[in-house]
């Protein structure tokens, strides 16, 4: 019989929905028959917001220890300031402080062995600024902590995953962040990451443009001919299956993207805002390059929904069930790999067009 995998939450900001989502995701008693869950927080603040949910069955084991997380129970290690305030809605400093504290102890719990996965609630990025935590999020902030080269944003959902060059990086700043190196880099984590973290062989890569039409040959800017399409030359050179650019209006416009296993898209807001408009209820998000599993709802702290029940679970639900996934299959890459299948034993995915069979989707304006 498979281990049970046992999950790392740690609680994010408590004046904002991470509570309700991780309360309300936590009641089904199914959720602790396919995983062992240990939030990293505070008993106390748990107790205030089923409170303010009007829920009164849910308590879960406090311990001291994630060790101590065995049987079908969901455990909580109190490990912030008891006399927190919460004040729902509200960005505090206090706040902030209680989110890098449970987030620093659930990663010395990954990295010790006790958990097999992490999933982070949502954080408030102003007022987790400290003098010792000084990262414009939870990927900057893990990458370093797990001495990770390069790491990389992955949204994913049953329906779409897309990869991002540049994540939390000022606009103005993009055109000389993007290297051909970077993007290179970027579609080997991502490469690696549809293999060993989702089971895809041979994965398909779409690559997108960085300006308007994919740079209209040079007409609208030239970092798709000098940058990027030299980038996925490269990469095809080393084996990735890589696509592109291709101008991204055009390529969600048209479901284009259904051809492929993953898009990597240049910079935030061009991967994010199809991303979620079509998946934001069910997407998650994944740090793809980590020597661990980490994932975490899409949405934010919802500061606006906070204390008033109407916040979704799917998106946080399914971030635990893909960190599960995960860990299985990297446990199942790792053994294929040690007793590697006969040359065919594996169906391989792909797409059956090349680059110049994909017409122009960009629908000129």
């Amino acid at each position: 019989m498979d281990r049970k995998i046992k999950i790392g939450i740690s609680q994010g900001d408590v004046n904002g929905i991470s509570y309700e989502v991780m309360i309300k995701t936590f009641m089904d008693p199914r959720m602790s028959e396919i995983c062992t869950p240990v939030i990293f927080g505070s008993s106390k603040v748990t107790a205030y917001h089923r409170k303010a949910l009007d829920i009164e069955d849910f308590t879960p084991t406090g311990i001291n220890d994630p060790d101590e997380a065995k049987g079908k129970r969901v455990y909580i290690v109190n490990c912030i300031d008891d006399n927190i305030r919460v004040e729902l809605g509200k960005s505090t400093e206090s706040a902030g402080k209680a989110s890098v504290r449970a987030l620093k102890a659930a990663c010395d719990a990954i990295e010790a062995g006790k958990i097999d996965a992490l999933v982070t609630g949502p954080v408030n990025k102003n007022n987790i600024q400290q003098t010792d935590f000084n990262y414009n999020g939870h990927t900057e902030y893990l990458k370093e902590r797990f001495g990770a080269q390069e790491v990389m944003m992955l949204m994913v959902s049953d329906l779409l995953k897309v990869g991002l060059v540049a994540g939390h990086i000022p606009i103005a700043q993009l055109s000389a962040f993007i290297t051909e190196d970077l993007i290179v880099k970027k579609l080997q984590i991502l490469s690696e990451s549809l293999l060993k973290d989702f089971g895809i062989r041979n994965p398909s890569i779409a690559v997108l443009g960085l300006n308007p039409h994919a740079g209209d040959e040079g007409l609208l800017g030239n970092e798709e001919q000098k940058v990027i399409a030299p980038a996925i030359a490269r990469a095809k050179n080393s084996g990735i299956a890589a696509f592109g650019p291709f101008p991204a209006d055009g390529f969600f416009g048209s479901g284009r993207f259904s051809k492929f296993d993953a898009v990597l898209a240049m910079y935030h807001d061009q991967g994010l805002t199809p991303f979620k408009a079509l998946c934001m209820d069910e997407g998650i998000n994944y740090t793809a390059g980590l020597p661990v599993v980490r994932t975490s709802p899409a949405h934010g702290t919802a500061f606006e929904l906070a204390g008033k029940n109407l916040a979704s679970t799917s998106s946080f639900r399914n971030a635990i069930y893909q960190a599960i996934n995960i860990v299985r299959n990297r446990e199942l890459y790792s053994e294929i790999s040690s007793n590697p299948l006969p040359a065919g034993g594996i169906p391989s995915g792909g797409i059956d067009e090349s680059p110049e069979d994909i017409e122009d989707t960009s629908g000129g304006e």
